[in-house]
């Protein structure tokens, strides 16, 4: 804390429209397959890459470390999630690493944690850029509804059509106007 490692004044908004999303998790747990249907949901094609790692044990904070500092240095996805679902405190002691707090706090990429279930609060929950309280809420926070952007570039669409026909129809008028003078 006196470091500024959970100071809202250093945290990154996320991206409004994502190229790719990381998620960094056990690729055989049940937090990844709820974050991906949540997110094929919201936006069929966004491209989601998971990064596997193990979410509990000695080797976890290790491997989750590489895996930030790799997405970090690739540079090719707009925000990383930190996946896992819930369990004892002893399970989710990973994402208690004072190491892993300071690579989440040093990530050039906006660091999004859904680690566990809503009660369940870790400190890489407070030095992310935000907390999801699950990975499917991580997937609703983080990828935006595709039919949402659809509406409003319709809606923009006719707005420019609108707008160039109408422009079009006064300049006619005024060369018409002119032509008759």
């Amino acid at each position: 804390s006196e470091e500024g490692f959970f100071d809202d004044r250093h945290k990154t908004d996320l991206p409004i429209l994502p190229k790719k999303i990381s998620v960094v998790t056990s690729p055989t747990g049940a937090a990844i397959r709820d974050f991906i249907n949540v997110a094929q949901r919201r936006f069929p094609n966004l491209p989601i890459e998971v990064v596997p790692v193990t979410v509990q044990g000695v080797r976890s904070p290790g491997e989750i470390i590489h895996a930030i500092n790799l997405l970090n240095e690739i540079g090719t996805t707009d925000i990383i999630v930190l996946a896992r679902g819930g369990g004892s405190i002893e399970d989710l002691w990973a994402f208690n690493d004072e190491k892993l707090a300071r690579t989440i706090f040093d990530s050039r990429i906006p660091v999004v944690s859904a680690v566990g279930h809503e009660t369940d609060f870790t400190i890489a929950d407070f030095v992310a850029d935000l907390r999801a309280p699950t990975p499917s809420a991580a997937a609703e926070i983080s990828v935006p509804l595709k039919n949402e952007f659809q509406d409003q570039v319709s809606f923009l669409k006719q707005k420019l059509y609108e707008t160039i026909n109408s422009r079009l129809i006064s300049l006619k008028n005024n060369v018409e106007s002119y032509s008759s003078r």
